[in-house]
C-alpha cells in the first residue's frame, strides 16, 4: 500500500516538485525571517510538509519492497535484517507518524507490532540488547504513550493498542536473561532464540550500552506496575554511577568506556561524547526529566560530567579559535577529534540548562551547535561528515607525543586550505543517515525561538534530502565533501524515520504536549532514537 503525499498542493503551489523530488531550499514569496508569526508560519508549515513528503517517500519503498523486513536497500529494492527482522524500520517510524498525523501509516504499523514474534530473532542471528532496546521497546512504549494521550484520535483500533504494552513486556521477557549475571551488568550480544549470549564478548560492555537501557526499563516497570524491569537496568547502571577504580574517572563524572561484567570494574579511563559512551551521558539527565523525584543521583553525575566537560574538554581549533567542539580524553590526555554521533551533545547541554536552571550549561549547548552546524555548512553537500580532527597549537589527534613534531604529523596537505577556512579536517567522510546535528538544532530552537535553528535544520534536511535521494529511498554517502556525495551506499537506515525526519519536522511544527519544554515544562523525553516517552513524575 503506496501513501499518497500529504502535502501534495503545496509542494506543486510553492517548488513545483513532485513527492520523490528534492525539497526547495525556500518556496516563492517566503523568506525566512519571524519566530512563528506572521510569514513565518507559512513557511514553517510548508517545511514541515515537505519533511512530511520525505518520510512517505522513505515510507512507500520501505513498504513497497522490504517490509515487514528490517531495512530497505533503496537502489536495488531489496531488504535485510541487521535488528531481529522484527521490522525496525517499521517501528522506528511508528512514533514519527503519529506526530506527523498520517493515520494509514499509523494503522499498517498499529496493527503488524501485535504479530511480532519476539522470541525468534531472523535466522536464529545475534541481536543487541541496546539497539534493541532504544528501537523497539522504545518505539512500542512511544506509540503507547501517544495513541493513550495527545494524540489518541489516531488510535483507529482499540484493540491493537491495548497489544502494545504487552507486546512491550514480551519484548523485555526475552531480553532479561541479558542481566543473569554475577554483577547484574548485562551482555550485550544475545541470541534470543536459545537464550544466550555473545560468548566472543570477553565479558566487556560498554557505557553506552549498559547506560542506555534504563529509560525504557523503568518505564515499561511504571506502565505494568512490575519493578522486575526497573531494577534490572538499574542495578547494570549502579555500576556507571558509582565507578571503580578511582583511576578509570580521570575527570570528575567523566569515566572510562569498557567495563568487566563479572567484576563490574571499569578496564580503562578513555572516552568522551562519542559513540559508545554518549548515551550514557545522554540518559543521566534524561531520567532526571523522566522523574526528578527519584533520580535526582543521575543529574548529580550529569551535572559533574557538564562542568569537567566545559573545563577540561571544551576545545578551540587553531584555525577557528571561535569554534568550540569537545575533544575525546585518553586518561587526562585529550585527543583532538570528534565525530557526527557527539554532535548531539549540544541539546543534551540545552536541555540540562533548562530543566536546572543553569544558563551556563544552555550557553555552552549553543556553542556546540554551532560548531557541529559548521562541520555541514563547509561542505561539498551540506552535509557534515562521520569523524573528523583539529589541531590545537601543534597538537592534533594524530599526536604519538604532544608538543613533539616528529611524531605529530598535522592537517593532511590536500585538507589545509579546507582546515585553515573550516576549522577542522575530515578522517571519515561518509554520512549515514545520522541525526544528531539536526536533533541539536531541534533542542536549540525549543529553548530560544531564535528562527536561525529552524533555518539550519532546513538547510540541513534540503542537503540530505538532495543528496541521499536514490531508487525507492534514501541511501548512506561515501564522501560528504564530494560533488554529490560521491557513490552510494544502498542502505537505508531505520533512524532516518524515527530521528532525521521527525526532528526536521518537530522543529518546524508549534507546541504540543510531546515536544521539549511545552509551555514551560516537559511532558515527554526523547529516548536516544527519539522517541518519546511520557514522564513519569511531575513534569519539570
Amino acid at each position: 500500500m503506496r501513501i499518497a503525499s500529504l502535502s501534495v498542493a503545496a509542494a506543486i503551489t510553492f517548488s513545483g516538485h513532485s513527492l520523490a523530488a528534492p525539497a526547495s531550499r525556500s518556496p516563492p514569496g517566503y523568506g525566512s525571517g519571524g519566530n512563528g508569526t506572521g510569514g513565518g508560519d507559512a513557511l514553517a508549515r510548508y517545511r514541515a510538509d515537505q519533511v512530511k513528503d520525505a518520510f512517505l517517500t522513505a515510507w512507500n519503498g520501505y513498504y513497497e519492497y522490504a517490509f515487514p523486513n528490517d531495512e530497505l536497500h533503496p537502489i536495488s529494492n531489496t531488504f535485510s535484517n541487521s535488528f531481529g527482522g522484527w521490522g525496525a524500520s517499521a517501528v522506528d517510524a511508528f512514533s514519527t507518524a503519529i506526530v506527523m498525523e498520517i493515520p494509514e501509516v499509523i494503522d499498517i504499523i498499529l496493527n503488524y507490532i501485535p504479530t511480532i514474534n519476539f522470541d525468534q530473532s531472523a535466522g536464529g542471528e545475534e541481536i543487541s540488547l541496546f539497539e534493541t532496546t532504544i528501537r523497539y521497546l522504545g518505539g512500542i512504549l512511544a506509540g503507547h504513550d501517544l495513541l493513550t494521550g495527545p494524540l489518541s484520535q489516531y488510535a483507529s483500533n482499540a484493540t491493537a493498542v491495548n497489544q502494545l504494552l504487552p507486546k512491550a513486556k514480551q519484548l523485555a521477557d526475552a531480553l532479561k536473561f541479558a542481566f543473569n549475571t554475577t554483577t547484574g551488568i548485562p551482555h550485550n550480544g544475545l541470541y534470543v532464540g536459545n537464550q544466550t549470549y555473545d560468548a566472543s564478548d570477553d565479558n566487556i560492555n560498554g557505557i553506552a550500552t549498559i547506560g542506555t537501557l534504563v529509560l525504557e526499563w523503568t518505564h515499561l516497570s511504571d506502565l505494568l506496575g512490575d519493578s522486575q524491569y526497573a531494577e534490572l537496568a538499574q542495578k547494570g547502571e549502579s555500576y556507571l554511577l558509582n565507578p571503580s577504580p578511582n583511576t578509570s574517572e580521570p575527570f570528575p563524572g567523566l569515566v572510562g568506556t569498557n567495563v568487566n561484567i563479572t567484576s563490574g570494574q571499569f578496564l580503562d579511563a578513555s572516552g568522551g561524547w562519542i559513540g559508545g559512551d554518549d548515551s550514557f551521558y545522554e540518559y543521566l539527565i534524561k531520567m532526571y526529566v523522566y522523574d526528578s523525584s527519584r533520580f535526582s543521583s543521575y543529574r548529580d553525575r550529569w551535572t559533574a560530567a557538564a562542568d569537567s566537560t566545559i573545563q577540561y574538554l571544551a576545545s578551540h581549533p587553531s584555525s577557528r579559535p571561535d569554534l568550540t567542539f569537545v575533544a575525546e580524553f585518553d586518561g587526562t590526555q585529550l585527543v583532538y577529534q570528534s565525530e557526527h554521533l557527539a554532535c548531539f551533545d549540544g541539546g543534551n547541554f540545552i536541555l540540562g540548562g533548562l530543566v536546572l536552571g543553569e544558563q551556563k550549561y544552555t550557553d555552552f549547548g549553543l556553542a556546540l551547535v554551532e560548531g557541529c552546524e559548521d562541520t555541514y555548512n563547509s561542505t561539498l553537500t551540506g552535509i557534515g561528515p562521520e569523524i573528523f580532527q583539529w589541531t590545537v597549537g601543534d597538537t592534533n589527534a594524530s599526536c604519538s607525543a604532544p608538543g613533539n613534531p616528529t611524531t605529530c604529523p598535522g592537517v593532511p596537505a590536500d585538507q589545509a586550505a579546507f582546515y585553515e577556512r573550516a576549522g577542522f579536517y575530515i578522517t571519515d567522510s561518509a554520512y549515514i543517515l545520522r541525526p544528531e546535528v539536526i536533533e541539536s538544532f531541534y533542542y536549540a530552537w525549543r529553548v530560544t525561538k531564535d528562527q536561525k535553528y529552524r533555518d539550519y535544520a532546513w538547510n540541513a534536511f534540503v542537503a540530505i534530502n538532495t543528496t541521499t535521494r536514490a531508487g525507492s529511498g534514501y541511501a548512506e554517502l561515501e564522501d560528504v565533501n564530494a560533488p554529490g556525495g560521491g557513490s552510494k551506499n544502498d542502505f537505508q537506515d531505520s533512524f532516518l524515520f524515527a530521528e532525521v525526519l521527525k526532528y526536521s519536522y518537530l522543529i518546524q511544527r508549534p507546541d504540543a504536549e510531546y515536544q521539549v519544554d511545552d509551555n514551560g515544562q516537559n511532558n515527554f523525553v526523547f529516548n536516544t532514537e527519539a522517541h518519546p516517552i511520557k514522564v513519569a513524575g511531575t513534569p519539570i
